[in-house]
């Protein structure tokens, strides 16, 4: 059974870092392209970041480049991503998935304080 379980989110002063974690299980992250997903309230699911199978290739969405990195710990299965110089408008539940399909975790806020 696939689970994902996201966290570390919190409240943030404008120009600070969180750094989210997410624990898989019922498959191995290595075997997979990985992806972070946010949804602020009244707006769509975007996707905010994503890595290749093998972390060759990564892509972010333009309002976060230069400020967020993903990456994965194969030892501890999981995803990570890195937010730095965060923003009001970061504000979201944050969610991280298999790339392309449709499992999601319980997500994890994320507010910045404007």
């Amino acid at each position: 059974q696939v689970q994902l379980r996201e966290s570390g989110g919190g409240l943030v002063q404008p120009g600070g870092s969180l750094r989210l974690s997410c624990v898989a299980s019922g498959f191995s992250v290595s075997d997979y392209g990985m992806s972070w997903y946010r949804q602020a309230p009244g707006k769509k699911r975007e996707l905010v970041a994503v890595t290749t199978t093998d972390g060759s290739m990564k892509n972010y969405a333009e309002s976060v480049k230069g400020r967020f990195t993903i990456f994965r710990d194969e030892a501890h299965n999981s995803v990570y991503l890195q937010m730095n110089n965060l923003r009001p408008e970061d504000t979201a539940v944050y969610y991280c998935t298999r790339y392309a399909y449709d499992d999601w975790g319980q997500g994890t806020q994320v507010t910045g304080s404007s």
